[in-house]
């Protein structure tokens, strides 16, 4: 299994085993309040949707389970979605349970997903899409370097879109 370690996350990708989890983070509306999506069903649901998740095989990254170091268990998700072919992007998404909001956890595996991407794959940009009104994403995404590029709906919701070039990354310090 693909790991990626922080001093406080390991990041790894998600299985049917996480369901639960998946069912749980998807649970709360606050979590999902600038999502778009709907909560899943049952566990079953969220088991069948990890279960059919092919963004690893078909690209070698996807959205990976972020877990504490601390406690051993999961807190949220992040990582990289290709969307080239239906919108010519690589997007940065990322969510985390209510109680871990405010720990730096999103800055944090959201730095190591972007290390990552641009040092094991070819992508020139990532972008970062965040639902109008979401000012917590909109702060992580700024402290990482992207920069504001347009307003445009994202899944039919108005959304601001950022982008992050390779070498503004790699030059970052």
């Amino acid at each position: 299994m693909f790991f990626i370690e922080t001093p406080r996350l390991v990041l790894r990708q998600t299985t049917p085993v996480d369901a639960q989890f998946a069912f749980d983070l998807n649970s709360d509306p606050e979590v999902l309040k600038y999502t778009g999506d709907e909560p899943f069903s049952s566990v079953f649901e969220a088991e069948e949707f990890l279960h059919a998740y092919d963004q690893y095989v078909r690209f070698g990254y996807g959205r990976w389970l972020v877990i504490l170091k601390e406690t051993n268990k999961p807190i949220g998700w992040c990582g990289l979605k290709n969307q080239m072919e239906e919108l010519g992007i690589v997007d940065l998404g990322y969510r985390f349970m209510r109680s871990q909001w405010g720990n730096g956890f999103a800055t944090e595996s959201a730095a190591a997903s972007i290390e990552w991407g641009f040092a094991n794959t070819d992508i020139a940009s990532l972008v970062g899409r965040v639902a109008i009104g979401n000012r917590s994403s909109v702060r992580v995404l700024e402290k990482l370097g992207f920069e504001y590029e347009k307003d445009e709906n994202c899944y039919d919701h108005p959304a601001q879109w950022f982008r992050l070039q390779r070498e503004k990354w790699q030059n970052r310090f």
